[in-house]
């Protein structure tokens, strides 16, 4: 099948994720067929907003049937690259860091990770659940090594861009980036994805402060 990749908007990437996992849902219930209708009214999008979504990538379902839900995951997981197992590091295995290696399945979303970096004498060279804790000092050589594609990133803002710098040289490609400050770089052969939970948290408090007024 042959994937239309140029020129989609990123609106579209971004709900790709929310596809994969409606669709999960669904197989979890024993749903194995759906149409675009019934997946908008699930995923409170309208049908012809999902066509045109999925047309970017090629072309799935068929009419009067509507799609397979196995069949569009495994292509939808495809297209995120769920199957690669890229080499994964997080950098700061503080509070944030350790939250998120807890808490993720890692190896279900494309990642496989290797290994954790601080620069704290108290944990380097421990095993967190699995994750050793190696010095900062190292992950030049590590990267370099082990081919490592993306860095989680849970340090101060001060240090998180020279980070990038140093990772970016090492062949890190990926970054996503919990140091709560939108992380911006003059580079085109990576990629950048800031996290803010206070701002999530903040609209909520404005949701519920302003949900009865007109």
């Amino acid at each position: 099948m042959e994937k239309k990749t140029k020129d989609i908007s990123k609106s579209v990437i971004r709900r790709l994720p929310k596809y994969y996992r409606y669709l999960e849902r669904l197989l979890l219930t024993n749903i194995n067929r759906v149409s675009s209708k019934q997946l908008g009214e699930i995923m409170r999008l309208t049908a012809p907003q999902i066509r045109q979504d999925l047309s970017c990538f090629g072309e799935f379902g068929q009419q009067g049937y509507g799609y397979n839900v196995s069949e569009l995951k495994n292509e939808i997981g495809k297209i995120l690259g769920v199957e690669n197992s890229l080499k994964t590091i997080i950098v700061g295995v503080g509070n944030i860091g350790k939250a998120i290696f807890n808490h993720i399945n890692f190896s279900e979303k494309g990642l496989n990770m290797v290994a954790g970096f601080d620069k704290d004498e108290k944990i380097i060279g421990t095993d967190f659940n699995g994750l050793k804790i190696l010095s900062i000092s190292n992950i030049i050589e590590f990267c370099e090594k082990n081919i490592v594609k993306v860095a989680i990133l849970c340090i101060p803002e001060d240090v998180s861009k020279h980070i990038v710098e140093v990772l970016r040289g090492a062949g890190v490609e990926g970054f996503w980036n919990f140091s709560n400050f939108e992380l911006k770089v003059d580079y085109r052969d990576i990629v950048i994805e800031n996290v803010h939970l206070e701002d999530s948290l903040m609209t909520l408090c404005y949701m519920i402060n302003n949900k009865n007024k007109k």
